[in-house]
Parts: C-alpha cells; structure tokens; sequence
C-alpha cells in the first residue's frame, strides 16, 4: 500500500511466502528504494532491469468466488457459533462467533473492493480494522461483566466440538482464499484476519480442557479476553497496513 499509490508505479505482484515484491514501474527507482526502505522491514533490493513483457493484471472474476465463498462459511459458523455458546453459557464460543460475524463483514467489503482503485481499497480495510476493533471492546467489556457477576459454568463438550468445527471451516476458508490471490489490501485482512482464527479455535478447545479439569469458568473468561486482544491486534496490523 506504501507504494502502490506512486504515479510511477504500474504493477505489483508478490510472493509472500518468500517475502519477495515485484514492482513494475516507470523511470528510475529511486521513489520505490524510499518508500520501500521508510517500512522498517530490512529491505534488500535484488535486482532492477528494463523489460518489454506486459504488465501483470488483476483477475477480478478469479478473486471474486473465493471471497463469497469464505464471506458464507463465516456468516454460517457465526450463526452456529453464537448459537452453541449462548446453549452452553461459553464466553469463548460468543467471542469466536463475533470474530466470524467481523470476518463475514470483512469478505463483504473486501467483494466491493475487488476491481476499485488503491485509494477505494485503502478505506475498505481500514473499516475492516474499525469494525474488528469495535468488537474486541465490546467483548473485553463483556468479560469483565461476567468476570465480576459470575456466570454458569460452560458446558465442554459442545465448546470442544463447535470449535473444532469451525477450525475445520477456517483452514477451508484459507484454502481457498489462496485461490484468490495475495499482496492487495482487502485480501491482506481477510488472510490476516482468518489466520487469527485457527489460532481462536484451539485457545476454545484448550480452555474448555481447562474448565474440564478445574470446574471452573475462569478459563472460558480468560480465553474470551485473550480472543479479543488477538481480534484487536489483527485490527492493528489493517489499520497499519491502510494508512
């Protein structure tokens, strides 16, 4: 995002697995260098030539189902998350099932943003990381609440399956999203946001083993806080990237 708004700048394409970024560009590169370099990230340049092969172009259509089929696998396991821990008095499930429901808000943005300019991208994520931010401030308030009015305690059972459920719908859901490609704003937070939550779905299922083992709620309590602060800081790293 730093150097995709250059006038300079055709094309990006990226490889993050080996945290490799092609930029096509016109004129020398010396706007590219520093506005690469101002990230922090150790920055080594590998090389730079002239080339007369066509710029690499953005697939809207091959981008476009990928999303909606993450944006429905979300909504559904929010509803079905939401609904198990309402049943089984879980805070971790309630915490997990509105990080979904984010998540599903996120697909829907990032399907308008398919196809819009960098600018129009820009804002979309940085909604995303309102909106995420919101709901961890509203789940911590919720934790506290229950923290201090004491609640049931959670049944374990339905926590261990709901979760390993929706961790199974998770990794689809990234499986997938590969098909949409990388590098790009609105795919950076749904990427961002999904890996987030493989790592919900077994802090679930290790705290509903904790409250198995202690019969005590404190576990599902600490879970839900400790899911929100992962949900406020994937909102850190959008706002960051939208700036």
């Amino acid at each position: 995002m730093r150097i995709g708004d250059l006038q300079e700048v055709e094309a990006l394409r990226f490889d993050l697995a080996e945290r490799v970024v092609e930029v096509w560009h016109r004129g020398e590169p010396d706007s590219v260098r520093e506005a690469l370099g101002a990230l922090g990230m150790g920055r080594v340049e590998q090389r730079s030539t002239t080339t007369d092969a066509p710029l690499p172009s953005e697939n809207d259509d091959h981008q476009k189902r990928p999303l909606l089929i993450a944006l429905l696998i979300n909504a559904l396991f929010f509803m079905g998350e939401l609904t198990a821990g309402l049943i089984a008095s879980s805070m971790g499930l309630i915490a997990d099932s509105l990080d979904m429901l984010a998540d599903a808000f996120v697909y829907a943005l990032s399907l308008f943003a398919v196809g819009g300019t960098a600018l129009r991208k820009k804002r979309l994520a940085r909604w995303s990381g309102y909106l995420q931010l919101s709901l961890a401030l509203f789940g911590l308030i919720e934790v506290v609440r229950r923290f201090v009015m004491g609640d049931t305690l959670p049944t374990v059972a339905v926590m261990v399956g709901v979760a390993a459920l929706a961790l199974v719908g998770n990794i689809v859901t990234l499986l997938v999203l590969r098909r949409a490609g990388r590098g790009e704003a609105h795919i950076e937070a749904s990427w961002i946001f999904t890996s987030n939550d493989i790592k919900v779905n077994a802090l679930v299922i290790v705290s509903a083993l904790l409250v198995w083992a202690t019969n005590s709620g404190i576990p599902d309590l600490l879970a839900g806080a400790l899911i929100f602060i992962v949900v406020a800081n994937g909102a850190r790293k959008i706002l960051a990237l939208s700036r």
